[in-house]
C-alpha cells in the first residue's frame, strides 16, 4: 500500500448512501498513522478485509473510500479504513419532511449525534469516537421509532494485528479466566455463540434475553390458548341416595363412619341386617390446569423477573457509583420486559397455577408445541457465550485493559511450563457488576516452585506497595523470586502499556532509535519503580526491585534486538519487551534466565550509589579465625573467659585480617566435635607462659553458629581462615576452605540444588589442602581441573567440560546445564 504524502492527508468521504428518505455521509481520515507504521513492517502483500454491511428501505446507492486507488467504490473485499482512536464525522440529511433520530446502544455515542437546524432543515451531525475499542459497531437511522437505515462498520486495531494478535489475544484471555474480556455494552461488539457451560453474567443474560425475548413471549402465549391440563378427582360429601360408584377412598369412609348405616327394608345384608348409608363421598373430576408443567412455565417467567430486576439494579447502582445518569432507552427496555413478564403472571390463568415445588421430568416441557420453546428459550439465556460465530453480539474490554490482563495471565502460562503451581489465586474475580473483572486494588498471586532448587517463584497481579518513603506504587504485575540462602526476594517488575512508536519518517524517535519500540515516557515510569520501592533496613533503606521492564505490543523481536531498550537490561536492568501472543520467546527466555541467575550474579548487576563499592569493600566478607580446640579443659576456659588462645609460632600472615574467632573442636571433645561457636574479636594481646609465646584474641560474647559445622572426616591442625558468609552458610568443615572464587560459584549453585553437598579436598588436612579436588552431589561429580582452569560435570557416561571463565562471564548458563544434567 502506497503511503500517502503527510501533506496530503486530509479528511475524505469514507462512506456515502443514498436512500429514498435520507443521504448519509461518513467523513475522517482513511488511514491511522501508526497503523500504517504497523504495515510497513509487515508483508505489503496481504492486507486486511473490512466488514461492512447497510441494511434499510429504498436503498439507492452505496460507495466506500479505497485507500489504494484514493476513490470511492462499490464496497467489496474494502481495507481497513476504521480505526481505534479514530474520530468519524457523521452527516445525515433527509430527502423530505420526517425528523430523523440517530441511534447506538451505547449512550455516549448515541448522544454525541445530534439534530442540528440549517437553514429550514434539519440534519444528524456529530462525530463517532472509538477510542481504544474494536470488533463491530451497528448504529441505526430512526424515524418515528421506525428503523430507516441500519449501518455497521469494523473498526481494527492499529497496534495489533487483527487476526493474528487480537483474536489470539481475546481467546487466551478467556481460556484462561471464562467471561473475563467481556464487557456490558461498549462503542463496539464481536460475534458469539452459545457455550453448553459456564457461570454467565449479567452482560452475557443481558444479550441473551434481549434476542429471545420475543420468542418466549410467543412461546408462553401459546401455552395460554393450549395448556397441559387434566382432570383432577375430588370428593364431596353427599346424600346415600346420590352415591354411585365408589373408590378406595369413599369406601373407607364409610367403613370408619358405622353411624351413618340406617336399617330399611331392601339394602346391603351385613350381619343379619339390611343397611344403606345416608351420607357418604361422592367422586367428582375436575378439568385443572395446576400441573407440573404448567407450575415450570410460571416458575421460568419468575426467575426471568428476579434475573431481570438485578440487571436493572447493577445498571443503576453502576451509574451512581460513576455518578453518571443511567441510560434511559437501556433502563426502559428492561423496565419493559419485566412488566410484560409481570402482566403475564397477573392473567387468571397463570394466577390459578401453583407454586412448583419439586422437579419436573416431563416429556411435556421437551416436545408439547409452546412448552418446548420455553424451555428450550429458558435453557439458552442460563447459558454462557463464547467469542465465536455470529449469532449473538457481545461487547468486550477495550485493548489496553484486555492486554494489561493477558500479560499477567501469559506470563503465568509462561512459568507454568516449567515451574510446578503451588497455589493461585487468580480465580479472583468480580462478579458482583455487569462484568468480570480480576477485583481492583487487590492482589491476586500465582505460586510456583522450581522442580529442582524447591526456590519459590511468585507472580502478582497488582500487588500495592504501601508504607514507602514517598508514595505507594502499584505495578501490573511483579515477579519475586526466591534464592536458596538469602532471606528476602529478588523482584522484577513487569508492566504492560499498551503503546508503542513506530518510528516513522523522520521522527525524533526514528533518528534515536532506529526501530519501533516503547515510549520513553513508559521507560521513565520504569525507573519511577524501580527507585521508590524501597525496604528499611538498620534505618537504611534498600531498593527492593532489582529490574523494571515495559511489555510492549510489538512482532519483530529480532530487529528489536538492536533497541537501545532492549540493550540498556543488560547495563541497568531497566528496557522495554515486545509482547504479544505470537511474539513471546524474548520474554519467555529472559524470565527464565532471571530464575536460573545465582544471588551473586544479580547483585553484580545492580546499580550502586556513586563510591558505595569502595565503601563496601571494607564490610563485605568479613574474615574469621577458626582455631582449633583439642582439649576440654582448653574449651571450658575459653567459653567461660571469653577468650582464644594459640601459640605465636603457628601464626602464618595473613590472621591480622581476621574479625571473628570461631571454636573448631576436635573429637575429643564428644559432642562439642565440630565448630559451635563464635564471637567477634575485642582485642588482640601477646603473652607469655614459661618459655613460650601466645597470642590471646579476646571476643565481645560467644554466639552460636546458624548451623553447627561438622567435620566428616576432615580436621584442622591449628587454625584456618574464612569468611563470615561463608561460615553462616556451611553445614560441613570442608566448605570453610573454598580457597578460589570458582569454587565459591560451583558450591553456591551446588547449594542451591541441595543441601547435601560432599567435598573432597586434595589433603585431608585442611591447613595442608592446596585446593578442591571434587564436589559430588546426588549421582553427579564436578570436578576441578585447576592445571587446565576447566571444570566438568559428569553423571554416568555423560561428561560436559565447560571453561572456569564460564563461571564468571555465564554462571546462569553453566547453571541450567547443570539442572538438564540432574533433570536426566
Amino acid at each position: 500500500m502506497a503511503l500517502l504524502p503527510s501533506g496530503s492527508r486530509e479528511d475524505v468521504e469514507l462512506v456515502k448512501i443514498e436512500t429514498n428518505d435520507l443521504s448519509l455521509v461518513i467523513k475522517g481520515k482513511p488511514y491511522h498513522v501508526r497503523y500504517e507504521g504497523l504495515m510497513q513492517y509487515r508483508a505489503m502483500d496481504r492486507h486486511d478485509v473490512m466488514d461492512f454491511s447497510v441494511n434499510g428501505e429504498g436503498i439507492q446507492d452505496i460507495h466506500v473510500y479505497d485507500i489504494s486507488i484514493k476513490e470511492m467504490v462499490q464496497p467489496t473485499n474494502q481495507r481497513p479504513i476504521f480505526f481505534e482512536n479514530g474520530v468519524y464525522q457523521l452527516i445525515v440529511v433527509p430527502k423530505n419532511e420526517a425528523e430523523l433520530t440517530f441511534y447506538h446502544e451505547y449512550p455516549l455515542l448515541r448522544n454525541a449525534v445530534s439534530p442540528v437546524l440549517i437553514g429550514s432543515q434539519r440534519i444528524l451531525m456529530g462525530n463517532l469516537h472509538f477510542q481504544n475499542e474494536v470488533g463491530y459497531t451497528t448504529f441505526e437511522i430512526r424515524s418515528n421509532d421506525k428503523v430507516m437505515l441500519e449501518v455497521t462498520l469494523e473498526i481494527f486495531p492499529v497496534k495489533l494485528d487483527y487476526k493474528q494478535d487480537y483474536q489470539k489475544l481475546l481467546e487466551e484471555v478467556n481460556d484462561e479466566i471464562y467471561n473475563l474480556a467481556f464487557h456490558f455494552i461498549r462503542k463496539t461488539y464481536h460475534g458469539a455463540k452459545l457455550k453448553l457451560e459456564g457461570n454467565p453474567t449479567k452482560a452475557e443474560f443481558y444479550r441473551l434475553i434481549s434476542e429471545h425475548f420475543n420468542q418466549f413471549l410467543q412461546a408462553v402465549t401459546r401455552i395460554e390458548y393450549q395448556p397441559h391440563h387434566k382432570l383432577e378427582k375430588t370428593y364431596e360429601q353427599t346424600r346415600g341416595d346420590q352415591l354411585r360408584k365408589l373408590d378406595s377412598t369413599s369406601r373407607s369412609y364409610l367403613r370408619k363412619k358405622a353411624n351413618v348405616f340406617a336399617d330399611v327394608a331392601k339394602g346391603i345384608s351385613i350381619q343379619g341386617r339390611t343397611v344403606m348409608p345416608t351420607e357418604g363421598l361422592r367422586i367428582k373430576k375436575e378439568l385443572t390446569f395446576d400441573t407440573l408443567e404448567n407450575r415450570y412455565v410460571k416458575w421460568m417467567m419468575q426467575r426471568l423477573i428476579t434475573k431481570l430486576d438485578d440487571l436493572l439494579n447493577s445498571v443503576v447502582s453502576q451509574n451512581r457509583w460513576s455518578r453518571e445518569k443511567p441510560d434511559y432507552d437501556l433502563v426502559e427496555k428492561i423496565e419493559s420486559m419485566t412488566k410484560q413478564l409481570t402482566s403475564k403472571l397477573r392473567s387468571s390463568f397463570w394466577r390459578t397455577v401453583g407454586k412448583l415445588d419439586r422437579s419436573v421430568m416431563s416429556l411435556v416441557l421437551q416436545m408439547a408445541p409452546g412448552y418446548r420453546d420455553a424451555f428450550q428459550i429458558f435453557l439458552t439465556v442460563s447459558k454462557g457465550l463464547m467469542l465465536q460465530g455470529k449469532l449473538y453480539r457481545m461487547s468486550v474490554k477495550d485493548v489496553a485493559t484486555l492486554y494489561e490482563y493477558w500479560t499477567f495471565l501469559k506470563l503465568g502460562q509462561i512459568l507454568g511450563k516449567k515451574y510446578k503451581l503451588i497455589s493461585q489465586d487468580i480465580v479472583r474475580v468480580n462478579r458482583e457488576g455487569l462484568f468480570v473483572n480480576l477485583e481492583a486494588n487487590k492482589m491476586a498471586k500465582r505460586i510456583f516452585k522450581h522442580p529442582v532448587t524447591n526456590e519459590e517463584i511468585i507472580l502478582a497481579y497488582q500487588k500495592k506497595e504501601d508504607n514507602l518513603p514517598t508514595v505507594s506504587q502499584m505495578p501490573d504485575t511483579m515477579l519475586s523470586i526466591e534464592k536458596k540462602g538469602k532471606d528476602y526476594k529478588y523482584h522484577y517488575i513487569f508492566d504492560a502499556k499498551y503503546r508503542i512508536d513506530y518510528a516513522q519518517n523522520d521522527s525524533y524517535y526514528k533518528n534515536r532509535y532506529k526501530t519501533p519500540g516503547p515510549m520513553e515516557d513508559d521507560i521513565n515510569t520504569m525507573h519511577r519503580y524501580r527507585d521508590s520501592i524501597v525496604a528499611a533496613n538498620d534505618k537504611l533503606y534498600e531498593r527492593k526491585s532489582f529490574g523494571a521492564y515495559v511489555l510492549f505490543p510489538w512482532f519483530d523481536e529480532d530487529s528489536y534486538k538492536k533497541h537501545p531498550f532492549y540493550k540498556s537490561i543488560d547495563k541497568v536492568n531497566i528496557g522495554g519487551l515486545p509482547f504479544l501472543p505470537n511474539a513471546t520467546t524474548l520474554v519467555e527466555r529472559f524470565v527464565e534466565r532471571l530464575i536460573d541467575k545465582s544471588p551473586e550474579e544479580i547483585q553484580k548487576e545492580g546499580i550502586l550509589p556513586r563510591g558505595a563499592e569502595k565503601e563496601w569493600q571494607s564490610s563485605l566478607d568479613e574474615m574469621v579465625f577458626v582455631g582449633l580446640v583439642s582439649h576440654q579443659d582448653e574449651f571450658t576456659l575459653f567459653m567461660s573467659e571469653g577468650v582464644y588462645d594459640i601459640p605465636v609460632s603457628q601464626l602464618r600472615n595473613g590472621w591480622q585480617q581476621a574479625k571473628y574467632i570461631a571454636l573448631y573442636g576436635n573429637s575429643s571433645l564428644g559432642r562439642n566435635n565440630g565448630v559451635h561457636w563464635y564471637g567477634k574479636i575485642q582485642e588482640v594481646k601477646p603473652y607469655l607462659d614459661v618459655s613460650k609465646e601466645y597470642m590471646r584474641f579476646k571476643v565481645e560474647s560467644w554466639r552460636n553458629v546458624p548451623q553447627v559445622i561438622k567435620p566428616v572426616h576432615y580436621g584442622i591442625s591449628s587454625y584456618i581462615l574464612t569468611t563470615l558468609n561463608t561460615m553462616k552458610e556451611a553445614k560441613e568443615l570442608p566448605e570453610l576452605f573454598m580457597k578460589s572464587k570458582e569454587e565459591m560459584v560451583i558450591w553456591r549453585m551446588l547449594r542451591r540444588v541441595s543441601d547435601r553437598i560432599k567435598i573432597n579436598l586434595d589433603n585431608q588436612d585442611l591447613n595442608h589442602a592446596s585446593g578442591v579436588a571434587e564436589y559430588n552431589i546426588k549421582d553427579i561429580k564436578v570436578v576441578m581441573n585447576h592445571a587446565e582452569r576447566s571444570v566438568t560435570f559428569s553423571k554416568g557416561e555423560k561428561e560436559e567440560a565447560l571453561p572456569v571463565t564460564d563461571l564468571e562471564e555465564n554462571p546462569s548458563g553453566v547453571f541450567k546445564k547443570l539442572m538438564k544434567l540432574l533433570q536426566t
